[in-house]
């Protein structure tokens, strides 16, 4: 059985995808980034953005009856290389104990200019 979850930004219809999937034990998170209302929420700090994506996907994990305590990867896209270090302190201050395979990966652009940080989420419940 198939659980979607909507995060109802204007996108996912157009472009076809759900904020989250949960198959028998596993949900994957689509890639999060800082918005709210459709406004990318605290511009030019990447920290409190990433700390904001995190609580976002909690959030939906939860609706799904998991929590970041089953997540078993993340993948973080980074804008500027350099935010390496204040983005990985947010994801240890969510994840230090709980130690998933994690991968940081720096592009070159993001949809918005003012989006630093994109996270997406596996999650095994067990």
């Amino acid at each position: 059985m198939k659980t979607k979850v909507s995060s109802s930004a204007i996108w996912e219809d157009s472009i076809g995808y759900s904020r989250a999937v949960k198959v028998g034990n596993i949900i994957e998170v689509a890639g999060t980034t800082a918005v709210r209302n459709g406004d990318v929420v605290h511009t030019g700090d990447p920290y409190n953005q990433a700390k904001y994506i995190i609580k976002i996907i909690d959030h939906v994990l939860k609706q799904l009856d998991s929590g970041l305590e089953d997540v078993v990867r993340t993948r973080i896209y980074l804008k500027h290389v350099g935010d390496w270090e204040e983005v990985g302190k947010a994801h240890g201050e969510f994840f230090g104990t709980i130690k998933p395979a994690c991968s940081m990966i720096a592009v070159s652009s993001m949809i918005n200019p003012e989006m630093l940080v994109e996270i997406e989420a596996t999650a095994i419940i067990s």
